[in-house]
């Protein structure tokens, strides 16, 4: 995906429930699955592909300290409005080799990014450096109905290259994403 593509799509990116989380339910069932894995805030979190910020705003309105990074700069422009007044931090680049440097997170998030990378080993291993001693890794990503994606095992694998400990977590709950799904969409946690 290029970042048209993705300029393309920002206007209309948090129409989806599970994208804009405006739905009180939809943003509190993310609030519910992430807060509880996170240290105590102020941690320092790489949102990487960030998108429009939903997740972003999230975790900063928590005490947080935020870097979110996307390709598009129409999507850092949406992020921008949402999070206008918080302690967050916006950098367009490249969520496979992140403007981050090494050893400066707490906490890698990562969601719905890594299927679409060209070499989605290179690009854990990257996100792997970017954590601190005891840093925190976490992708939310999925093998949809139309094939694309990364099933649970193949994702657990990528992680386990590079970490010793990899926990898969299937998001069944339809409150995750605003309707019942039929596809796999699962949450690994890498906390060493």
């Amino acid at each position: 995906m290029t970042q048209n593509v993705w300029d393309a799509e920002a206007a209309t990116f948090d129409e989806q429930p599970d994208h804009g989380l405006r739905d009180p339910v939809v943003r509190a069932a993310w609030a519910e699955l992430l807060l509880p894995l996170l240290p105590p805030a102020p941690a320092g979190v790489a949102d990487l592909g960030c998108g429009t910020g939903s997740l972003t705003l999230l975790l900063a309105e928590a005490g947080h300290d935020v870097c979110g990074v996307d390709l598009s700069a129409r999507m850092l422009d949406e992020a921008r409005a949402k999070t206008a007044g918080l302690r967050v931090e916006l950098r367009q680049g490249d969520a496979a080799d992140p403007p981050c440097p090494d050893h400066s997170c707490d906490v890698v998030l990562v969601r719905h990014v890594l299927w679409a990378m060209p070499d989605p080993a290179a690009a854990v291993g990257r996100w792997v450096r970017l954590l601190k001693p005891g840093g925190l890794l976490l992708l939310v990503e999925g093998r949809w109905s139309t094939g694309a994606g990364l099933t649970a095992a193949e994702c657990r694998e990528l992680v386990l290259a590079h970490r010793q400990e990899a926990a898969v977590r299937q998001l069944t709950d339809p409150a995750l994403w605003g309707a019942e799904i039929e596809d796999e969409r699962y949450l690994v946690v890498s906390r060493s």
